[in-house]
C-alpha cells in the first residue's frame, strides 16, 4: 500500500517545497532579491549597496537613514539618483526616493496577496510552530549566518562606546542573537574589562550556536534561551541593570499581539537612561511586496517559505509602541533602491531605524506628543495639507488598509533579513 508522504508534512515543510520549485523560474533576479528569510540574503543585497555607496572600500562609510520627521533634510552619503534616466549605470542607490509609481506597484501587490492569504484553519498552526520552525531553520543553517555587522559602528556608535577600555562597567543585550552577529564583535573589539554581553534567542538551537563559537567565553558573556514577549524578563539577568539593548530584525518576528508584552520587558531591563538601538523591516519593503499567495496571515503580517514569521512596520507605529514609556532619540527610514541591471528591474528596500532611551528616575518621556506627517497627494497641491496624528491614539492598521506569535528570534533570518541589509 502507498504511503502518501504528502498529507504527513507540516504547512511550513509544504510552503518551503513551494519555495522551491519556484525560485528555481527566478534564479537570474534571486540573485539580487530572493524571497527566502535569511539574513544572508539581504547582506548580498546591502553589500552591492554599501559597494556603491562607498568610495574608500566595500563597507558601510556612513548613515544612509534619514530622520522621518525632517524629511526633507538634505541627503548625504552614499550614492543619489538625481535623474530617473542614469538608474541602471549603478548596482544600487541610497536615499531612493518613493513615487506614484512605486505606491501604486504596492498597493497592486497587496491587493493580490488580500485575495489568497493563509487559509484560516492554518493560521494558528503557523503561530503554534514558530519556535520549531526558527529551531529547523538555525538548526539547517548552523552559524553560516553570522555576519560582522560593520555598519553598526556607524549607526550606533553608541555600543562601541562600551568597548572603550576606560568606558567602565558596561552591560549590553543582543535580543534575537542568532548566530551572535552583534555579540561577537562587539567582544572582539572590546578593550573594556568591564564589558559584559547577554545575547538571547527564542530558538534553542541558535543558542548552542552561539555558545558553541569560538569567541564565546562565560567570563565576558552569557547566551541563553528567552522570548521577548514571555511574561517577565529572563531569570539570567537583573532588573533595570542593562546599558544597551539590541534589537536587529526582532519586532517584525513577533506576533502583533505581544508588542505591548515585549515594550514592558525592555523597559524593566533598561537602566534608568540606558538605550534601545533598533532596526527592522518598513512598509512595503520589497521582501512584503514579492510574498505569494498563501502568505499573509493578517494586515502586514506573513510566514515565510520555512514558517518564521515576519511584520513591516510604519514609523508611525514605533512612536505609538515606544513614545510613552522611552524618549525617542530617533525615528528614521533608510530607502534603497537595488537594480538589476542586466534585466532591467528595479527593486526598493525600506527599513526602519531607531533609538529609544529610558527616562531617568522621576523623569517623562520626551517623545512628541505628535509628529507630523504628509497626506497623500502632490506636494504642489495647496489643498493637501501637513496632518497632525496624536500618538495618545490607537495607531491600529485598519483591516482594509493597503497592506500586507511570538517568536523574538529576530536574528538572522531575513528577508528574514532584510536583516543584515542595513549592512556592510
Amino acid at each position: 500500500m502507498a504511503i502518501d508522504t504528502e498529507s504527513k508534512k507540516r504547512p511550513s515543510e509544504l510552503a518551503a517545497e513551494e519555495d522551491t520549485k519556484a525560485s528555481k523560474k527566478q534564479q537570474v533576479e534571486a540573485a539580487t532579491a530572493n524571497d527566502k528569510p535569511h539574513e544572508e540574503k539581504d547582506q548580498a543585497d546591502t553589500k552591492t549597496t554599501s559597494e556603491a555607496s562607498s568610495s574608500i572600500g566595500d563597507k558601510k562609510q556612513v548613515s544612509s537613514s534619514r530622520d522621518v520627521n525632517d524629511p526633507d533634510s538634505k541627503p548625504f552619503g552614499g550614492r543619489i539618483l538625481t535623474d530617473e534616466a542614469n538608474v541602471f549605470e549603478q548596482n544600487a542607490w541610497d536615499h531612493a526616493e518613493w513615487g506614484e509609481e512605486q505606491e501604486q506597484h504596492a498597493l497592486k501587490e497587496i491587493a493580490r496577496q488580500q485575495q489568497d492569504p493563509v487559509p484560516q484553519e492554518l493560521i494558528e498552526t503557523y503561530h503554534a510552530e514558530a519556535a520549531e520552525n526558527w529551531n529547523k531553520f538555525y538548526a539547517k543553517n548552523e552559524n553560516r549566518f553570522f555576519k560582522d555587522r560593520h555598519w553598526l559602528r556607524i549607526e550606533f556608535p553608541e555600543l562601541f562606546q562600551m568597548v572603550e577600555a576606560d568606558a567602565g562597567e558596561k552591560n549590553v543585550m543582543e535580543i534575537g542573537c542568532g548566530a551572535g552577529n552583534t555579540m561577537f564583535p562587539l567582544l572582539n573589539e572590546s578593550k573594556n574589562p568591564k564589558l559584559f554581553v547577554y545575547a538571547c534567542d527564542f530558538s534553542s538551537t541558535a543558542v548552542k550556536v552561539v555558545q558553541t563559537h569560538k569567541l564565546y567565553d562565560e567570563t565576558r558573556g552569557k547566551a541563553f534561551v528567552w522570548d521577548l514577549a514571555s511574561d517577565d524578563i529572563p531569570s539570567e539577568v537583573e532588573p533595570e541593570s542593562m546599558d544597551v539593548l539590541v534589537l536587529i530584525f526582532v519586532f517584525s518576528a513577533l506576533h502583533p499581539d505581544k508588542w505591548d508584552q515585549a515594550v514592558n520587558n525592555l523597559y524593566k531591563l533598561l537602566k534608568p537612561g540606558g538605550l534601545i538601538v533598533f532596526r527592522d523591516y518598513g512598509r512595503y519593503d520589497m521582501a512584503q511586496l514579492r510574498f505569494k499567495k498563501n502568505r499573509l496571515l493578517s494586515d502586514n503580517f506573513y510566514v515565510r517559505g520555512d514558517g518564521t514569521r515576519v511584520y513591516f512596520f510604519e514609523s508611525e507605529q514605533l512612536v505609538q509602541l515606544f513614545g510613552s514609556k522611552f524618549t525617542i532619540e530617533q525615528n528614521a527610514v533608510d530607502r534603497r533602491l537595488i537594480v538589476n541591471r542586466m534585466r532591467k528591474v528595479k527593486m526598493y528596500r525600506c527599513w526602519l531605524q531607531a533609538k529609544f532611551r529610558k527616562p531617568l528616575e522621576g523623569q517623562l518621556p520626551e517623545a512628541p506628543s505628535a509628529m507630523t506627517i504628509k497626506t497623500t497627494g502632490d506636494e504642489d497641491d495647496e489643498n493637501v495639507k501637513d496632518t497632525v496624528i496624536d500618538t495618545s491614539l490607537s495607531l491600529d492598521t485598519p483591516a482594509d488598509s493597503p497592506v500586507v506569535g511570538s517568536s523574538s528570534s529576530g536574528t538572522l533570518a531575513d528577508d528574514k533579513q532584510g536583516k543584515d541589509e542595513a549592512s556592510s
